[in-house]
């Protein structure tokens, strides 16, 4: 485990600089979750640090494997000085220990929620789990075991996760896209649903 996630950890140091920031939160029953802050520019990252650390398993498995199955961590970018993001770290860590906690796969076009504001005065509680490969590469690790994937969050308005809900992932997208929406903005405008 500690060298799965030293080798993360340095996937995301080459990919993001030096961390000025970090912060861990453990809950009962999981494994410590690491939140790392990268500051570039006008841009602030948040990165896990420890989702990645088990594979995550279905939880229809009677038998989890230890070595076999998807492994991720989460990456957050956001507009620096608009809002109190760094408020952000334990509601990240909440949706990084959701695969050991609920038994929950995350994957691109996956909706998270955490039911409250991810930062004072955000208009989002939920996430949508874009693909990965953009911002910091996949970590292969070398069989049997599954790449490390470094899965980009997207903050949604309640209104945008319910559209999503019945037109899904790609269809919001497409929304964003076409209407120029700032996903990094932490205080954006819903995008307009109909």
């Amino acid at each position: 485990m500690g060298e799965v996630l030293a080798l993360v950890e340095a996937r995301l140091r080459s990919a993001l600089g030096e961390p000025d920031a970090r912060a861990a939160v453990t809950f009962l029953g999981t494994e410590r979750i690491e939140v790392l802050r990268f500051v570039d520019g006008d841009i602030v990252r948040y990165a896990t640090l420890g989702m990645s650390a088990q594979p995550m398993t279905d939880p229809q498995d009677t038998l989890a494997d230890p070595v076999k199955g998807p492994r991720a961590e989460l990456v957050l970018s956001v507009r620096a000085g608009l809002a109190d993001t760094d408020k952000v770290l334990r509601p990240l860590a909440v949706l990084a220990s959701s695969p050991q906690v609920e038994g929950v796969i995350v994957a691109p076009g996956n909706s998270l929620d955490v039911g409250e504001p991810l930062w004072p005065g955000a208009p989002f509680t939920s996430v949508l789990v874009a693909e990965s490969g953009g911002l910091v590469e996949d970590l292969e690790l070398g069989g049997p075991m599954d790449p490390v994937r470094f899965l980009p969050l997207l903050p949604m308005t309640p209104n945008e996760a319910a559209w999503k809900r019945v037109h899904g992932a790609g269809k919001l997208q497409e929304r964003w896209l076409t209407h120029g929406t700032d996903l990094r903005d932490p205080l954006r405008k819903p995008v307009p649903l109909t």
